[in-house]
């Protein structure tokens, strides 16, 4: 996770760990080849330690290693702030500068 170059994202919806675990694949790369052929990892890891991508398995890691990665992100003001917006739609892309705003 922190070995190399990398761009981190937290990714917010209803069941996020379970989403993105699921398009990244399995871990080791030769079984996401054979047995998941269209993830992430199948496509584009090299190895079992360099396999592409990272996705945190509990809300537990989510913390520990948004905290590293994104030391700046406060859980506390996302679910008291953000959150709601993002709920009740009041959150909206804007494509050209690659930014959420309200």
């Amino acid at each position: 996770m922190t070995s190399g170059p990398s761009e981190s994202y937290i990714l917010a919806r209803e069941d996020a760990i379970s989403v993105w675990r699921r398009l990244m694949g399995p871990t080791k790369v030769f079984k996401a080849q054979m047995s998941d052929p269209d993830t992430i990892r199948a496509q584009h890891g090299l190895t079992d330690t360099r396999n592409a991508t990272h996705g945190s398995d509990s809300d537990e890691s989510v913390r520990r290693e948004v905290n590293i990665m994104i030391p700046q992100f406060c859980f506390e003001n996302w679910r008291q702030i953000e959150e709601p917006l993002f709920r009740n739609e009041k959150v909206h892309f804007n494509e050209k500068q690659f930014i959420h705003f309200t």
